[in-house]
């Protein structure tokens, strides 16, 4: 009897294991990459490559995305904060839903499309910054409520699932790593790059 209930206790942990390991099924995005091409054509965006951002996703997985919208590729994917809303809860126990609001000192995130700004320095990872500019009456105060594009060292560099990563702000952190990527590519850009976040 003893090793019947062993068994099957060892069974429940191999299988709880198992869906805990269970990859994420990538969401299908090709409404918002034809999406993004129109906009970035008509407002005069940079064509190549866009960010899009789905906090939907489960912050231990990769759900920060830049799209080649000239190749129609995904070239990089990484992990992403989304906004605290000022929960008490530490986001490492308890997976947090990302919530959304456009209000001063909710610490939300913000739904919708950025045009990403001005690169300045930043007291949060490698010290740089991009200014995100809200184009839509979701995001339209991201400026007023300094929610910006930056890196910070407590956000891992590679998926962490069943863990959370951090709750910010409510801006969209990313790693220490993946900002140099992302810098390196809005440096050369000579046009504005489209940040759009979903969830």
């Amino acid at each position: 009897m003893l090793q019947k209930i062993i068994v099957l206790v060892l069974l429940n942990f191999v299988s709880c294991e198992k869906e805990a390991k269970k990859p994420h099924k990538k969401a299908n995005y090709a409404s918002y990459h034809t999406e993004a091409k129109a906009l970035c054509r008509k407002e005069k965006f940079n064509e190549d490559f866009y960010f899009l951002v789905d906090l939907s996703v489960h912050s231990g997985k990769n759900r920060f995305y830049v799209y080649d919208l000239k190749t129609n590729k995904l070239l990089a994917e990484n992990l992403a904060t989304h906004g605290s809303c000022d929960a008490l809860a530490v986001n490492e126990t308890k997976w947090q839903k990302a919530k959304f609001s456009n209000i001063d000192n909710s610490h939300c995130s913000s739904k919708g499309k950025y045009k990403i700004g001005k690169r300045a320095a930043s007291s949060w990872g490698i010290g740089i910054k991009y200014w995100l500019h809200g184009l839509e009456s979701t995001n339209s105060n991201a400026e007023n409520r300094v929610v910006v594009l930056h890196s910070w060292s407590a956000v891992d560099n590679k998926e962490i699932y069943p863990k959370y990563s951090p709750l910010s702000w409510g801006c969209p952190a990313v790693s220490d790593d993946f900002i140099e990527l992302l810098d390196a590519k809005l440096q050369k850009a000579k046009k504005p790059v489209l940040l759009w976040i979903v969830g």
